[in-house]
């Protein structure tokens, strides 16, 4: 289906490079992802105007880092706090099409350009709302976000919207996409170096924090 890697920033040829066992409805929609963020960027700023020709490499890969390392099961529950513009969310949905995804945020207008995104893909894993935080209701077995604020403050944001039950590979808590710095927080945390995955030079100051509270996890 692809047969040029001459412009993989701007191309879904990387997203299939990295990532072998994609479905045919898999390609098919992050091949469309392109198309669509761009047309939702002439109305509305989801993402950076400069940096919208990176779309695959800084935004939808970068939110794919996360299936690196685990694969969901089936009917795990995620949140995507302070979502933006549908990121890491919609593509983590795109590749675990058995989970339920929560997109939320604050600013009423991204939040509509989302879901018109996500209604515009058909995907029915996910659910999008304009909320805040201290409104959102139920618990998740994952939080995840990227560049919301200081991991420390989204924590104590979302700590108390993680499920006790674990089903997944990893303990409940949260998945958090950052710049690679050293992380000394008052809960347990495993840093994974985003190198170590993918060796794009964008990739070389990145991680993901996978965050827990230690009376979460069973003897």
């Amino acid at each position: 289906m692809h047969t040029s890697l001459e412009k993989p920033c701007d191309s879904a040829a990387i997203v299939c490079s990295h990532f072998k066992e994609l479905s045919n409805t898999q390609i098919a929609h992050f091949s469309s992802l392109g198309n669509i963020y761009r047309l939702w960027n002439t109305k509305i700023n989801l993402i950076s105007r400069k940096d919208i020709d990176n779309l695959y490499m800084n935004h939808i890969l970068h939110s794919l880092s996360i299936s690196k390392i685990i694969s969901f099961c089936p009917n795990t529950h995620i949140l995507d706090f302070g979502t933006g513009g549908g990121f890491p969310g919609i593509p983590l949905a795109i590749m675990f099409p058995e989970v339920h995804f929560h997109l939320v945020d604050s600013i009423g207008k991204k939040i509509k350009a989302v879901h018109e995104i996500v209604t515009t893909l058909g995907l029915n894993n996910i659910t999008v709302s304009c909320i805040r935080g201290e409104e959102i209701q139920g618990k998740y077995d994952f939080v995840v976000g990227r560049g919301v604020t200081n991991l420390e403050r989204f924590y104590g944001w979302v700590k108390d919207k993680i499920a006790q039950e674990q089903k997944n590979s990893l303990h409940n808590g949260i998945l958090y996409l950052k710049g690679y710095a050293n992380v000394a927080l008052p809960f347990s945390t495993h840093v994974y170096p985003l190198q170590d995955f993918f060796k794009e030079t964008f990739f070389k100051e990145k991680c993901l924090v996978h965050g827990y509270e230690k009376t979460m996890v069973s003897d």
